[in-house]
């Protein structure tokens, strides 16, 4: 019930970052049957192109074998190890090429699914694994019992298929018993060519089928409820009390700046009560009056304050100053449009003998 209620509960797609973590951790969308039709798919190609050679390399060695058992020397240990190596062998080579392309396939069903990635997580211990609770849980439960359903479902359907293919089998192995060897050989293989071509388109659309329901239920899994993706945006973000604290150290400190160079000003603009603006003009220096401080109410009588402690000029122009404040930034020059009215007092200040 509990685990019913829980996917129900998660009704929001995966984030970004959740589907880069499960990646990571190398839980990817796999198939098993797309391996099976690679696997089914290199016998047909073996079939088709080696299997009808290597049957009569393999036949004719075993028959001279057979038919000369008289001729072999057999006497000691090592005559047996030498007769042992030299069917081996010729059994390995027809053997061997299938086992080949078996891998083959199986390795390149797996890689085209996903890109391969070591994880070291995949390959460490885990009790788990070898736990009979887990196990029993796994074979027996709801996953467990799906699979032999699907697993049952392919048999009956390839079953199916492959007694519809093999209806006229029968007479065509009857006929090629009367045959030579090499002519029977082709009969043999061209009726298991059409077997393997049934069941490989059987498997080739389960597998394509599996590929497309595996993809969906991995997302299905991946999906999140609302509060997974809310405590997700706070670490991404971090916690919006936490973030609104930084940003309120972050103003304190660069008010605590702005006091502090205040007494670098040459003049301050104030409206008596409400803005003040503390303007450095270096007449060699700067291109224009920058910005040093600004601010409003307590602030600005805090920007007055510093100033007349250390002897700057203070104008109230209200009109100037509310419409400054507004128009102006920190450490920049001060618009154009100024220009006109604030020479005006830093000619007034220049002429009083203020600070240069």
């Amino acid at each position: 019930m509990s685990e019913g209620s829980d996917k129900e509960s998660k009704t929001e797609e995966a984030t970004e970052k959740k589907i880069r973590d499960t990646i990571e951790k190398g839980q990817l969308p796999f198939s098993k049957e797309a391996p099976v039709f690679a696997s089914f798919l290199a016998i047909l190609a073996f079939t088709i192109f080696f299997a009808q050679d290597s049957a009569i390399r393999l036949g004719g060695f075993l028959s001279i074998f057979l038919e000369r058992a008289d001729g072999w020397k057999l006497e000691t240990q090592a005559d047996a190890i030498a007769i042992y190596q030299l069917v081996f062998v010729e059994i390995a080579k027809v053997v061997g090429l299938v086992m080949v392309m078996l891998v083959i396939a199986g390795v390149s069903a797996s890689v085209l699914q996903n890109t391969p990635r070591f994880v070291l997580d995949r390959i460490q211990p885990k009790l788990s694994r070898i736990s009979l609770k887990e196990g029993w849980g796994r074979i027996f439960g709801k996953k467990g019992f799906v699979e032999f359903l699907k697993s049952l479902g392919k048999l009956l359907v390839a079953g199916g298929f492959l007694i519809f293919a093999m209806r006229s089998a029968e007479t065509r192995l009857l006929a090629g018993m009367i045959t030579n060897p090499v002519d029977f050989t082709s009969v043999i293989r061209d009726i298991a060519v059409e077997c393997l071509v049934v069941v490989t388109l059987v498997v080739a659309v389960i597998a394509v089928a599996d590929i497309f329901w595996s993809r969906f239920q991995w997302r299905q899994d991946l999906r999140m409820s609302r509060q997974e993706v809310k405590d997700e945006v706070k670490q991404t973000e971090g916690d919006p009390i936490v973030k609104s604290r930084l940003r309120s150290l972050a103003r304190d400190r660069a008010r605590q700046r702005m006091i502090a160079a205040v007494p670098q000003a040459t003049l301050v603009i104030a409206n008596p009560t409400h803005f003040a603006i503390a303007l450095r003009y270096r007449r060699d220096v700067d291109a224009a009056p920058t910005v040093v401080a600004k601010g409003q109410d307590l602030i600005a009588l805090k920007i007055r304050e510093i100033a007349e402690q250390h002897n700057i000029p203070v104008f109230e122009e209200p009109a100037l100053a509310r419409s400054m404040y507004k128009q102006v930034s920190i450490d920049n020059l001060i618009p154009t449009q100024f220009y006109k009215a604030v020479a005006e007092l830093v000619r007034r200040v220049y002429q009083a003998g203020g600070r240069a």
